[in-house]
């Protein structure tokens, strides 16, 4: 968003952001004396061009350069779209080899089936899958360029797997391993899969974009420079200068937050894995923004400290609270959509010569989702009991409504004891034990 609209829009929305979160009036008031004082939009959004459009003049840019270039500086083309591909080629077949889009096709199918849980919400492949790709695109900066970016080194080079901050990605990356394998003789790229595997597993996620989609990237097995990637314990200073090496600007960087809506934390502190980031995992949706600002969110909702900082700091903050507001959901995939499109992108130096794909990805799930068990998720973010075998069929997308009787019985939302226990409540975590409440 520009920053002129952003003041505007910050103020107004002033009220419900003071009441959310009680630093936000002070934020607001540094942010109308940077306008006052003639702050540039470039501060706060992302302006810079990226891999070869730096050195390229438009009379030299296809159709391709000309979409990534508007789009990334946000002059016009949106980073979503609904176009849908007709005709499609049967696989194998000389008119699929001729269209460069046709095996992403049954690329982009095949990841479905995996990122789409039976109650509609995402998996914990595709939480991977978007994580992965942000993993791999990041590992570029402008101070280590031109090594990494999108490359597929996260998988090609061994070595970026054995790091810290990739930890956690072992079940999506053996997943790639095996679509890769699978597909690899119709002359696609490590890069190019981790990237559609990211967009698709954003769109099948209900709510999500539906982000503008490239292929033609070149692989490297060269590893990418190590420390490029965001530490959860960071500070808001040394993020935003993190992110403005990768030419990410403040709001650049509100946005893509907002990814972690989506996610089940397993190792920032394993004594709660697989507690949400907001109370609806699974779902890319605000309720992340709304919560993080919530000082008295759900007791399981599991805030990264890094999110909280960003949250009070007047360059993001203002951004994620106009983001948990009334028109929010749309505001957020549309920047999201821009700037993930920038990240996909890094350390990317043939971009004019790609092939847009967008049209093979599924449609977008822009209706409000509301499954069939979503009360009993809600209950489970609302204890605090920790019950592993819920926990899991959550992250792996299934109904839970089989598990209800694993939650503890009366609290807020007023269980009944089962019959079974004469009136007490199960112990939460067993189908067996029964304890008094």
């Amino acid at each position: 968003m520009k920053f002129s609209a952003f003041i505007a829009s910050a103020v107004a929305l002033s009220g419900m952001v003071v009441h959310a979160h009680p630093g936000m009036g002070k934020i607001l008031a540094e942010l109308r004396a940077r306008q006052d004082d003639g702050g540039a939009g470039d501060e706060f959004d992302s302006s810079e061009l990226i891999g070869d459009l730096v050195d390229l003049p438009d009379t030299q840019l296809t159709v391709v350069g000309h979409a990534v270039k508007s789009i990334i500086l946000d002059q016009g083309e949106s980073g979503e779209s609904d176009e849908v591909y007709r005709r499609i080629p049967a696989r194998g077949t000389p008119a699929c080899a001729k269209d460069t889009c046709c095996i992403w096709h049954y690329i982009s199918e095949d990841m479905t089936l995996k990122f789409r849980g039976r109650s509609g919400r995402c998996t914990s492949l595709a939480r991977g899958a978007v994580r992965l790709g942000f993993h791999d695109a990041a590992g570029w900066s402008k101070s280590t360029a031109p090594g990494g970016g999108a490359d597929g080194s996260i998988i090609l080079a061994d070595v970026e797997m054995t790091r810290p901050d990739n930890r956690g990605l072992e079940e999506i990356v053996a997943q790639m391993k095996k679509w890769y394998k699978k597909y690899k003789s119709y002359g696609i790229s490590m890069a190019d899969l981790i990237q559609m595997g990211a967009n698709t597993a954003t769109v099948v996620c209900p709510l999500g974009p539906r982000v503008r989609t490239f292929v033609g990237r070149k692989d490297s097995s060269v590893p990418a420079p190590d420390k490029l990637l965001p530490n959860v314990f960071s500070d808001a200073d040394t993020l935003i200068a993190l992110f403005k090496d990768k030419t990410i600007r403040p709001h650049g960087l509100a946005a893509l937050l907002g990814s972690h809506t989506t996610s089940q934390q397993r190792f920032v502190n394993t004594t709660r894995a697989l507690d949400p980031q907001d109370s609806t995992p699974g779902v890319w949706d605000v309720l992340y923004y709304k919560q993080t600002l919530d000082p008295n969110a759900p007791p399981r909702v599991f805030k990264f400290p890094s999110d909280v900082a960003l949250s009070k700091d007047p360059r993001t903050g203002p951004e994620m609270a106009e983001f948990a507001g009334p028109d929010g959901q749309e505001h957020w995939n549309e920047d999201y959509a821009r700037e993930y499109v920038r990240v996909s992108l890094l350390g990317v130096y043939n971009i004019n010569s790609l092939t847009e794909c967008t049209k093979v990805l599924p449609p977008a799930i822009k209706r409000k989702f509301n499954p069939s068990d979503a009360s009993i998720v809600e209950e489970w973010v609302d204890s605090t009991t920790k019950i592993d075998e819920f926990a899991e069929a959550v992250a792996d997308g299934s109904l839970v409504t089989d598990l209800a009787d694993l939650l503890p019985c009366g609290g807020r939302h007023k269980r009944k004891c089962p019959p079974s226990c004469g009136g007490r409540s199960i112990n939460p975590g067993t189908s067996k034990a029964c304890k008094s409440y």
